[in-house]
């Protein structure tokens, strides 16, 4: 049988469905087909790598019986990086292949995906085999795949395959179809696969990660249960895929762990073989995990995320080790288990061995081989030219059957109500952002592009300018304020004044550029990498920052007092400030006295009580400064000298458009108070909209300023304080050698796991 496989990802940047294509020509080729592979092949130039986000591709040679099909560009889709091929050359090449071919079947690996497979569906005349790899929950991009005639297409299949029941859902509720499951394969070894490792008495728990640093793959995750695994068991973990350069910025301890980069298939089963465990942390995205099955063939037992994909090959108890994705402490609590029962892990590692068989290559392209058969059986149409032209459009199932439609479906992931929760708040930060830009197109049109534009244009650049220099300086003594604190909290680290601006500087560029709060988090693990013993000092630094948040609210107070003093729209109302003073000591005293105040005898309790103790405790650390007159004095000193700036550049950017006269030094407070009050829930990136609605309600509401000046001056004032966040920030992760990707991947996952004390075990009885 004359066969074409045709892949849509690039050769030269390997992932799963390349893998699975390689195997399966190799296995087809055995069996005596005459098999040709279609794909996309990017060679190691500049521009490859600047097209692909800086990763450059593997040197793979050009075996002679692939067609390459051109360059691609790395696309992100699904949590990854999809290397996809969008140029008309690669089309017009893969048409004329494929008509010149003379092939029995054509075999499409991801037929939905730009541009290979998807143009064979309508173009070629053979009968057409199509293999779905992938599983994802994502409505919009297959409802604009659905609206491009997606569904239409694929009925130009004579069969369609899925690798794993998790795909075939993917297919069922965006295209409708049928689906037989025939998973990807495993090469097994050479005599069968090998006998348990037995670990010894003392020896580590050696635990293998093999993937990218992408974020679906849950990298952040195992570091943290690793850290805190090794603080009770000796243990190490291999990281392949990551060199070590990739895998630092990731790091905050990197005690026990090794990255051995991208190495071939003889490396990486060595190592699983070598293993106690592969740990498969994918927060989600998977739709069948072929490391797993490759663990499997080296009889190592896995520990996998619970998620669709990794169900439908893990036998939970059998040969692996489900864990709720995302949640570092229970991967962290599974591993410590297996490492004080290595009975355990060899009575998985024997399930694990069974597991591979049923994955074994020779099985798997038999299935396949079935599927090409019954793909040559064309059935006859009948009722004539139309009926024979509805099939040749995609109008009618190619395959002769009544058509499938797509469905709702319930959703295959666990905990139904942690994903309604989530679901709900995902949905309220969409809606509030929708809900912003609804709002500033509206203000926009209401008051005219052509007047705001005038205003800009109106504006003085130098003093536009001396703003941007009033706000750098004032992250300078932010960065001396918090310098102060973390002396005093960590004497015996003795941090330098270049860590804190370091960790300032690059805090302030991720708050400015990304919708949720992580400038804090990341700013707290610059400065934990630099001090040493990341871990220990990591919950201390955390506690730092509340104590400089206590100074910001104190800011807050004093801002506030001067805009009720100053803006005649709050006549009447100044006993409010009385509140604005007694919170920041009301919180004070709460974070003293509440470790004092938890206690609980419950056991279903303990385990969060304890970590509100430790939480608190950790706070508690950190405010250790105010006990210390020369250290607070310059925190606090310095720290409301930082706001002054930002005030003072408030104002500098008033007289910038012309607005003194109206607006004042009281003016520039509440407009700092607005919009720092605003920003607690950024919405969008820099909290763009909701800022420019705050400034507006000040300058109109309480100023009379035109609307036009007024959304003008938010513009100018958010442009100030975005340009302030690179000219500060991105120098600092240059020095620091890591970027904006690293810190922000590092920064969702920073929360330390605290382990409890393993139950002792229970002796076994003695018989008589």
């Amino acid at each position: 049988m004359r066969v074409a496989l045709v892949s849509p990802y690039s050769w030269t940047y390997p992932g799963g469905v390349t893998r699975h294509i390689e195997a399966l020509r190799a296995e087809l080729d055995r069996a005596g087909h005459d098999v040709r592979v279609f794909a996309p092949f990017d060679h190691d130039r500049r521009k490859t790598a600047w097209m692909h986000r800086g990763a450059r591709p593997q040197a793979r040679p050009v075996p002679e019986w692939l067609t390459p099909l051109g360059a691609t560009i790395g696309w992100p889709s699904n949590g990854a990086v999809s290397n996809v091929s969008g140029s008309p050359s690669a089309v017009s090449k893969l048409r004329r292949e494929l008509r010149a071919g003379g092939f029995d079947v054509i075999h499409l690996h991801e037929p939905v995906a730009p541009v290979a497979g998807w143009d064979t569906l309508t173009s070629a005349d053979a009968p057409l085999v199509g293999t779905f790899h992938c599983y994802s929950e994502s409505v919009a991009p297959h409802k604009v795949a659905a609206l491009l005639g997606a569904r239409r297409k694929l009925n130009r299949l004579n069969v369609s395959i899925a690798v794993s029941e998790a795909a075939a859902w993917t297919g069922r509720r965006f295209y409708g179809g049928r689906y037989r499951i025939i998973p990807n394969g495993v090469v097994l070894p050479e005599g069968g696969v090998p006998w348990p490792r037995v670990r010894r008495a003392g020896e580590p728990l050696r635990v293998v990660f093999v993937g990218q640093a992408v974020e679906r793959k849950g990298l952040p995750v195992l570091l943290r249960a690793f850290e805190a695994l090794r603080g009770q068991i000796p243990a190490e973990l291999t990281v392949i895929g990551l060199t070590p350069e990739e895998l630092a910025p990731l790091l905050v301890e990197g005690e026990g762990v090794t990255a051995l980069g991208r190495v071939d298939d003889v490396v990486k089963a060595a190592v699983l073989r070598d293993a106690d465990v592969l740990c498969a942390p994918s927060l989600g995205g998977e739709s069948f995990g072929m490391v797993l099955t490759e663990a499997f063939a080296a009889g190592t037992p896995v520990v996998a995320s619970d998620i669709a994909g990794y169900r439908d090959v893990v036998t939970a108890g059998v040969d692996g080790v489900l864990v709720p994705r995302a949640d570092a402490t229970a991967l962290a609590e599974t591993l410590r288990d297996l490492a004080l029962d290595p009975k355990r892990v060899q009575t998985l590692a024997r399930g694990a061995a069974v597991s591979a068989e049923r994955y074994a290559w020779p099985r798997v392209a038999e299935q396949v081989v079935g599927a090409y058969e019954d793909a040559q059986v064309v059935p006859a149409v009948e009722g004539g030219r139309v009926a024979r032209a509805a099939v040749k459009v995609g109008a009618t199932p190619r395959d002769g059957r009544p058509r499938v439609p797509a469905q709702r479906l319930p959703s295959l992931e666990p905990a139904p109500e942690r994903r309604r929760g989530a679901a709900l708040r995902r949905g309220a930060i969409g809606l509030a952002g929708l809900a912003t830009v609804a709002g500033a197109v509206a203000a926009v049109e209401h008051i005219g592009p052509a007047r705001i534009g005038d205003a800009l244009v109106r504006s003085s650049p130098p003093w536009v300018l001396f703003g941007v220099a009033l706000m750098c300086a004032s992250m300078l003594l932010r960065a001396v304020s918090w310098h102060a604190i973390l002396k005093a909290a960590l004497p015996g680290a003795r941090p330098k004044l270049a860590d804190a601006v370091q960790g300032t500087n690059i805090g302030v560029l991720m708050s400015a550029t990304l919708p949720a709060r992580l400038g804090e988090p990341s700013r707290a693990l610059i400065v934990s990498r630099r001090l040493g013993r990341a871990r220990d000092r990591l919950p201390v630094v955390l506690g730092t920052i509340v104590s400089q948040t206590l100074i910001n609210v104190l800011a807050l107070v004093i801002l506030g007092a001067v805009m009720f003093s100053t803006i005649g729209l709050f006549d009447g109302k100044q006993r409010a400030l009385l509140w604005y003073a007694v919170a920041p000591f009301a919180l004070l005293l709460v974070v003293l006295v509440a470790p004092a105040l938890i206690r609980s005898r419950r056991p279903a309790r303990s385990r969060w009580v304890a970590q509100a103790r430790s939480a608190v405790a950790r706070v508690r650390s950190g405010l250790v400064v105010f006990k210390r007159p020369r250290e607070g004095f310059v925190a606090i000193s310095m720290q409301l000298g930082a706001w002054a700036l930002q005030w003072v550049s408030c104002y500098v950017l008033l007289v910038a458009l012309g607005l003194e006269h109206r607006a004042d030094l009281g003016a520039a407070a509440a407009i700092l108070f607005a919009v720092n009050v605003t920003a607690v829930l950024p919405v969008t990136p820099s909290n763009v909209g909701v800022f420019q609605a705050a400034c507006m309600a000040v300058l109109v509401g309480a100023y009379g300023v035109a609307p036009a000046q007024a959304l003008g001056y938010g513009i100018i004032l958010q442009a100030v304080e975005v340009v302030t966040a690179l000219v500060m920030g991105a120098p600092a992760l240059v020095k620091e050698g890591l970027s904006w990707r690293e810190v922000r991947l590092r920064a969702m996952h920073s929360a330390p796991v605290s382990l409890s004390v393993p139950a002792p075990k229970k002796p076994e009885p003695v018989e008589a």
